[in-house]
């Protein structure tokens, strides 16, 4: 008896009024996942694979969904027994090659859609660093970096030929840079485009090499570069440097510097997006009676008036006084600051005998009647400071 098999759409996991591009993306995640060159040895991924492929095959195509949709696997029963088939399908009739230069162009090395281009292609970014302290990264700052940076070679224009002499037409690719190759696949024959071996996609062959720049085509020299570092910056993001990256390819642009900012850390603050966070200290006598104190910002030391009763881990903020917005320097964050009262460690006996008179007279006591009140925080560091 034959194996029962399962509808397509079920197989694919769209539904039965999906679009071309739903049914498409369903079949590039499924035959990704169970494509055999990821699975090797693995023959339920290799079931399931030419499962998904039969499946997209039929409602890829207008027609054969069509036919499929009135009546189903048995619109292709005739095919049965088909080369190159899948339970009664045959692949053959199906445009398989189209399907896979279209979506598996880097698994089966190329494919229509990863055609070598001999023609201006735009050259590769560049990445290096820069390092900025904390304010430099708030309110922004010029840097200077060195680094290096190929130019176009003065004596060969370029062409890495040596002067006087011309690049050659590839006899492999016949100038066109790539190369045709078919292969037999599970599905029939495939073809795919690489680029051409011999000369690098490029179409020329070199014979006789420039002695400046070795054939390459490009000199190597240090430069050094003006870096603007915008206001409000953070830790890890790039500054990009348009035309200061690698030469293009056939007289393609040249590609971008990619500069990342590296923020070193700072003593006292901490940031957080737009806001900055940081600790202050507080006397005893401050935070009990209140009373103004000098807090460090980015801005300098402001003046904060603090109120009295204030208990230790308070926070308050400072509108204003936190980082930049990189869109709009005038928009700042605010800053956080976390007030810690301090216990003073090193008393001398005149303070230490007004602390415990402070004390009797917190918690009521009489010296020669003591109450009967629990120890407080006071009576505990009397006895501290007796021992």
């Amino acid at each position: 008896m034959a194996e029962q098999k399962r509808d397509y759409y079920e197989v694919l996991g769209v539904d039965k009024n999906a679009d071309d591009a739903t049914i498409k993306k369903a079949y590039r995640q499924l035959a990704k996942k169970y494509h055999p060159d990821m699975n090797p040895g693995d023959k339920e991924a290799e079931v399931k694979f030419k499962e998904a492929s039969e499946a997209y095959a039929v409602l890829s195509d207008p027609d054969k969904r069509r036919q499929y949709d009135q009546f189903g696997h048995a619109a292709f029963d005739g095919g049965a027994g088909g080369a190159g088939g899948y339970g009664g399908f045959d692949f053959n009739g199906a445009d398989m090659g189209d399907i896979f230069g279209d979506i598996f162009g880097d698994l089966f090395g190329g494919g229509r859609s990863r055609r070598a281009n001999n023609g201006p292609m735009q050259g590769a970014n560049l990445r290096t660093q820069v390092r900025v302290t904390f304010e430099e990264a708030v309110f922004g700052c010029d840097k200077e970096i060195e680094l290096t940076l190929k130019d176009e070679c003065s004596s060969c224009h370029g062409t890495g030929a040596k002067p006087g002499t011309s690049p050659v037409t590839c006899p492999k690719c016949g100038g066109k840079g790539q190369v045709v190759y078919t292969q037999q696949s599970m599905f029939g024959m495939v073809q795919n485009v690489r680029p051409c071996p011999d000369c690098n996609g490029t179409g020329k062959i070199i014979k006789e090499k420039c002695p400046d720049c070795y054939g390459t085509g490009y000199i190597a020299n240090k430069k050094k570069i003006s870096v603007t570092v915008p206001a409000g910056i953070d830790n890890g993001q790039s500054i990009r440097i348009r035309g200061k990256g690698e030469p293009g390819v056939n007289g393609g642009p040249r590609g971008d510097l990619l500069v990342e900012v590296i923020v070193a850390r700072h003593p006292i603050f901490q940031r957080q997006d737009m806001n900055i966070y940081s600790t202050a200290p507080i006397s005893f006598a401050t935070a009990a009676l209140g009373g103004a104190v000098r807090i460090k910002t980015v801005d300098g030391e402001v003046e904060y008036d603090v109120k009295a009763g204030t208990q230790t881990d308070t926070r308050v903020r400072l509108k204003g006084k936190g980082v930049p917005s990189l869109r709009n320097k005038n928009t700042r964050g605010d800053h956080y600051v976390t007030l810690v009262v301090q216990v003073p460690t090193d008393l001398s006996k005149d303070a230490k005998e007004a602390l415990r008179a402070y004390d009797d007279i917190v918690n009521g006591k009489n010296p020669e009647k003591p109450g009967k009140g629990k120890k407080g925080f006071f009576d505990k560091m009397k006895e501290a400071l007796d021992e």
